[in-house]
């Protein structure tokens, strides 16, 4: 470790400016021109079919539900029913004739995969982290790195860890980690390791530090996600793309979920797998060159990025203002105002991630989601960005509000049932009419209606099912066909369920944000593990509540209510052993040895999975996650010194100001006998302060390890 100490951590800086960018101001002949203007082909047919299609089917979908609610004169209620329906319609419509175009495109496709024996430019592979488990996150950028390496082009690359970790002992084992990686490599390791001391903008900010930094040493940078893996093959061709192409300024990979086990994530990953290809072949084929970046595996034009993606604050206070949280739709949106081609190549393989475990642990990552997407209802209208830009946004925004929207459409279908079964007829309206007014409906019609949207709804998945079929070696690699089709009933029926349960979860986050609530950024608990039933039945309780309430009321209004209600009922109140469910390791191990819910990746693993999660268990034996930050610098001079080295200048500190935290962290080290006494009296935030000061790491390690004997 001592040699690897004496590297420095990080280049010499080669900094890039990286200007706040305007939302309010844009001049066109600021865009820059294409220097490869052929290449930039409007996919107009593409586009026609998908919106048009959409919008035809829209169309269609309305005027039966209009003929369905105007058997006899309309009501008020029955007009709101009609708004909600088409509204949500056209949600699901767009995302059909999205999918018929991808499932088309799959059918079609040509592999344009070629190999790269050359690149002429640096690219640097870039790792945010927020209080990860080490053994995972360097245990992953080993194993990318290795496989860089077989590739033949590895020199081309070096490696980035930005974190910005706030809990002292994670941070600690970092820098133990990173040290033990460097010495593993050796001289040419080309890793490197950055802390932030403040998280400030959190990882869109964190990005922005390294590339105002050293970005000025890369052309492109491939930027990862702390649960991101990715094939040296993959990243070499993503590089290779960039620089064949002079005007991408992002072209992001298709990342497929691998190494999940238990029940939910096993649904998760099998519809990914299965279904996924489908909806981004068909995202890509009509976006082309306007396309969309999701915050990792994807690679970056790095002056680009800087010189275009400076993300301003937004005035206001959060949840609608602050600081831009789903940084990743608004990046691709300002390079590509910028003249930038933003798109997809969904058939490269090689890029993958893993999704929580459980049911909570989505209904968490998906309130900060929430959050982002309903925040760019303010940056939608931004000057200068493109239709398609416009679309991501309001895409990103829909999947959101389709939640309440979709709850009220059924309170408003409640209310019309009990209007017609209790409700007092009204004889006298203020036009002249010899018969009572009551809402009726056309029951043939609504059900050929019903049956309309379900066909629309599971059509996407029945398209991925078929393709997954139909290729030999993903139906032999995915458990045989008839294991396929019994897992895809299995992830239809589950994910029916499981919907009413995150319609109210998603409900509740959008009535929140609109109330005024921020939420905070925790990391994601990304172990395999159950949640304690405690807390399952304090998180659904209210959702078993409402359902059980709904349940017996549309049954006392009428057998019909309940039986249409039916699978919402059913999914609300089984939310708590659903909940339990989805978090079972055990369940999720019973269908992956019974190759259900099973994925090609299962059948074959990826050499650089199989090498990570190698990696992780050696990892995980040198106990750095385990260990107590404060004593394992205290216990080991080279890393204090290395620690020492890696901190950034103390800014100059005028005399009479005074850190509270500093001052009872001081006060606390100067009365300890012992190590001991201060890894106990010193709180979180007063180890952070200690780490950050080298004064107070010089003091720490001059206290003795133990009291003297007697």
């Amino acid at each position: 470790m001592i040699a690897a100490s004496q590297e420095p951590a990080t280049p010499p800086e080669s900094r890039l400016i990286m200007p706040v960018q305007s939302f309010r101001r844009w001049k066109d002949e600021d865009r820059r021109k294409p220097a490869a203007p052929r290449a930039w082909k409007t996919p107009w047919l593409k586009r026609l079919f998908v919106f048009g299609g959409g919008l035809a089917l829209t169309g269609y979908g309305a005027w039966e539900m209009y003929n369905v609610v105007s058997v006899s004169r309309t009501t008020s209620l029955q007009y709101v029913l009609l708004v909600l329906f088409t509204i949500n319609f056209s949600w699901i419509s767009l995302a059909f004739t999205s999918a018929v175009l991808g499932f088309l495109g799959l059918i079609f496709a040509r592999s344009r995969t070629a190999y790269v024996d050359t690149l002429q430019h640096r690219t640097v592979v870039v790792m945010p982290i927020y209080n990860e488990s080490t053994a995972r996150t360097f245990a992953a950028l080993a194993a990318i790195r290795e496989s860089v390496e077989a590739t033949g082009l590895g020199r081309h690359f070096d490696y980035f860890i930005v974190s910005d970790t706030t809990n002292p002992d994670v941070w600690v084992a970092e820098e133990r980690a990173f040290l033990a990686l460097r010495e593993r490599l050796g001289p040419d390791a080309r890793v490197y390791y950055r802390h932030r001391p403040k998280n400030h903008h959190r990882k869109a900010g964190n990005i922005a530090d390294f590339v105002t930094r050293w970005g000025g040493h890369y052309e492109h940078m491939v930027v990862l996600d702390a649960d991101s893996l990715m094939t040296g093959t993959c990243i070499v061709r993503l590089a290779a793309a960039m620089e064949a192409d002079p005007d991408a300024g992002i072209i992001q990979s298709l990342p497929l979920i691998i190494n999940r086990n238990t029940f939910f994530a096993r649904l998760q990953q099998f519809a990914a797998r299965v279904y996924g290809p489908v909806i981004a072949t068909g995202l890509a084929m009509w976006s082309g060159r306007d396309g969309n970046y999701w915050g990792h595996n994807a690679i970056i034009r790095t002056r680009a990025f800087a010189d275009h993606c400076g993300l301003p604050d937004l005035k206001g206070k959060p949840p609608f203002g602050g600081h831009v949280l789903s940084h990743d739709f608004v990046e691709a949106a300002l390079i590509r105002r910028a003249g930038w081609a933003v798109y997809m190549l969904p058939d490269l393989t090689g890029s993958y991630e893993e999704s929580p475990p459980s049911l909570i642990d989505v209904s968490v990552r998906d309130r900060r989601w929430c959050q982002g997407n309903l925040q760019h209802s303010r940056i939608i209208g931004a000057k200068g960005f493109v239709a398609p830009t416009r679309q991501h946004f309001a895409t990103g925004i829909m999947g959101y509000l389709a939640s309440p929207l979709w709850l009220m459409q059924l309170v408003v279908g409640i209310l019309i049932v009990l209007q017609v079964s209790y409700a007092r007829p009204e004889y006298f309206t203020s036009e002249f009419t010899l018969f009572p007014v009551w809402p009726r409906f056309d029951p043939e019609r609504a059900l050929n209606l019903f049956a309309l949207t379900m066909a629309i709804l599971l059509a996407p998945k029945l398209f991925g099912l078929l393709l997954t079929l139909f290729d030999s070696k993903l139906r032999r690699a995915g458990g045989g066909a008839i294991r396929l089709v019994i897992s895809a009933v299995i992830e239809v029926l589950f994910s029916a369920f499981f919907a009413p349960i995150m319609m109210l979860i998603q409900s509740g986050s959008v009535f929140q944000i609109l109330l005024g609530r921020d939420t905070g950024w925790n990391p994601q608990r990304r172990d395999d593990g159950s949640i304690p039933l405690k807390d399952i039945v304090r998180r659904h309780r209210m959702h078993t509540l409402l359902g059980l309430v709904t349940g017996i009321s549309a049954f006392l209004i009428a057998t019909s209510l309940f039986a249409w209600m039916s699978p919402t009922i059913v999914g609300l109140v089984l939310a708590i052993p659903l909940s339990w469910a989805s978090g079972q390791l055990a369940i999720g191990l019973w269908l992956k040895r019974r190759k259900l819910l099973f994925t090609p990746e299962e059948s074959e693993p990826p050499a650089v999975a199989q090498r990570a999660n190698a990696l992780q268990a050696e990892f995980a034996a040198a106990g750095y996650d385990d260990a107590d930050g404060l004593r394992a610098l205290h216990a080991d001079p080279a890393l204090r010194d290395a620690h020492e080295a890696m901190l950034p200048e103390a800014a100059p500190r005028r005399r009479g100001e005074i850190e509270p935290e500093r001052a009872v962290a001081q006060a606390k080290l100067v009365d300890a006998e012992t190590i001991d006494d201060a890894a106990i009296w010193l709180k979180p935030k007063e180890r952070m302060v200690v780490l950050h000061d080298r004064a107070l790491v010089a003091l720490l390690a001059s206290l003795p390890a133990g009291r003297r004997a007697g």
